[in-house]
């Protein structure tokens, strides 16, 4: 790879193997590009650093893209052969001039033109982002910009190119393939498909409803309008990850019954009638499928804790007291049904992960697994450029409420801290929450370093210390989003993307003052 760019990624502190295969590529020439509101880490070794407003993804993108068409760097054979809807989709870059562009995001016209040629001039470029471009009510036109910039290059489907979402916990894909989402059965093949549901419904022996479920994000609304009256959660904790959490706080405790699945008692198995103690990863066999579509096998070590079973074995007991036989009772039987449901995974078993995991596609016991997808050409046919406008946050700042807060992780905790703040050396070095607030900001409104401050949206306030920085921009205000006693989430906006229901963590408007 020679040109890494990253956005909407803290990549060495939220991913950090990752993070340093991406260094390994820089001492051998790769070139890294990174776009972020706050001086992360990795921008140590970037060629260069564009200093974005929060919520500007959009018009930076298309910035990059009207660059690359204006000085003709763009991919045509590629275009022509392998895309459709190009000319519309160029025609609505127009407007997003470096100048204009740098009048939204704050980013100069010559960095935006410099990072264009870096970009377009390579064909052999990488697009890595996370949940600082998804977590926007607009997420879902952030992700199709970023498509539109790898196939306006022609940066897909080739080794060491690609548009390379990192994902947030260590089986996020996994569990997605296995249909952790509402709207597919396992393999992404939709509920609403009718030859879709009939197969599920002859390989379970059960009638399968038609209609998609609910997104989490949409639960807890149903659940405070009264249209959910039981709720089971498994490895969550929603009191510290969700948006806005009096509003979540107050969904659960209008839910007649909630059973919590968990390996301790988090801040939302605190508030269940019934707790199920389940085994940790070392405590149980199964696969993992990590970022790069992975699977990988994992091997129980030791025995769970007291009462604790692993989750199918819950799953599994549960299912046979409302008398309903899984066919299976092993992790392996369940991936073996897993690959005879989903052809992509046909060609995997335990045998042939037993030393190292195969990425699928992988749909016959000959196949090598696919290191890099679209090789062969994209599932239908051609991929289309889509046309996204900008659309700013869905709050902005006013006189009560003048600093954008946008919120994410540092290195040392993990998530919402369940397993992270039990480890006392952790704890010792990174067990106080912060707030970062730039330098100019600090003077203005008398805050020191170290200083509790209040820091007020307008759906609650909490008290945390201050850690004053020039990693953060004048106006701008950052929380990592770990901690239960300055839990960042009581101040996001719980307002969603449009298409998946996602959440607008990355920008909210706040005040601050001093205690």
């Amino acid at each position: 790879m020679e040109v890494i760019f990253i956005i909407g990624s803290n990549t060495k502190e939220t991913h950090p193997v990752i993070a340093n295969r991406m260094i390994k590529a820089f001492r051998k020439g790769a070139k890294i590009i990174v776009a972020d509101p706050r001086k992360i880490p990795m921008v140590k070794f970037s060629e260069l650093f564009m200093n974005m407003r929060p919520g500007t993804d959009i018009p930076l993108l298309n910035g990059l893209a009207h660059v690359i068409v204006k000085e003709g760097l763009q991919n045509e054979q590629f275009i022509a052969e392998k895309t459709e809807g190009y000319e519309s989709w160029k025609k609505s870059l127009e407007v997003y001039t470096p100048e204009y562009v740098e009048k939204i995001t704050g980013v100069p016209k010559e960095k935006i033109i410099k990072a264009a040629r870096i970009y377009g001039g390579c064909r052999r470029a990488g697009i890595f982002y996370t949940m600082g471009i998804t977590q926007h009510a607009c997420g879902t036109d952030n992700v199709r910009a970023i498509a539109n910039l790898a196939i306006l290059t022609g940066n897909i489907g080739r080794e060491s190119t690609g548009v390379n979402p990192l994902r947030g916990q260590n089986n996020v894909q996994g569990a997605s393939d296995a249909a952790c989402l509402p709207n597919v059965y396992p393999g992404y093949q939709r509920v609403d498909l009718p030859e879709v549901r009939e197969k599920f419904e002859k390989a379970w022996g059960a009638k399968l409803s038609p209609m998609p479920g609910l997104t989490a994000t949409e639960m807890m609304n149903a659940a405070i309008d009264g249209k959910i009256k039981a709720m089971y959660i498994m490895g969550e904790n929603p009191v510290l990850t969700d948006p806005n959490m009096h509003h979540t706080v107050k969904a659960l405790g209008n839910i007649d019954f909630v059973v919590v699945q968990d390996i301790f008692l988090s801040e939302t198995a605190k508030l269940a009638d019934v707790v199920l103690p389940a085994a940790c990863a070392a405590e149980k066999d199964g696969t993992f499928s990590n970022t790069e579509r992975r699977v990988q096998r994992v091997r129980k070590a030791v025995d769970p804790p007291g009462v604790a079973h692993d989750d199918l074995s819950i799953i599994l007991d549960l299912a046979g007291r409302i008398e309903y036989d899984m066919q299976f009772s092993t992790p392996a039987g369940a991936f073996e049904e897993f690959g005879r449901l989903w052809p992509a995974i046909a060609g995997i078993d335990y045998h042939r992960i037993a030393h190292r995991g195969l990425q699928w596609p992988c749909p016959t016991k000959e196949h090598p697994g696919t290191e890099y997808l679209y090789k062969d050409g994209f599932p239908k046919g051609k991929v289309p450029f889509t046309v996204v406008s900008y659309t700013p946050p869905a709050e902005i700042t006013s006189d009560d409420y003048p600093f954008v807060l946008t919120t994410g992780r540092n290195l040392f905790q993990y998530h919402s801290g369940t397993m992270t703040r039990r480890v006392v050396p952790i704890e010792e070095h990174a067990g106080t929450p912060y707030v970062e607030i730039n330098p100019e900001d600090a003077g203005h409104l008398g805050i020191s370093n170290h200083e509790f401050v209040k820091i007020s949206s307008r759906r609650g306030e909490l008290e945390v210390r201050a850690r004053v920085t020039s990693n953060i921009p004048a106006g701008i205000v950052f929380m990592p989003m770990h901690y239960h006693e300055a839990a960042a989430n009581i101040l996001t906006n719980d307002v969603l993307d449009p298409v998946v229901k996602i959440p607008e963590y990355k920008v909210a408007a706040v005040a601050i003052k001093a205690v």
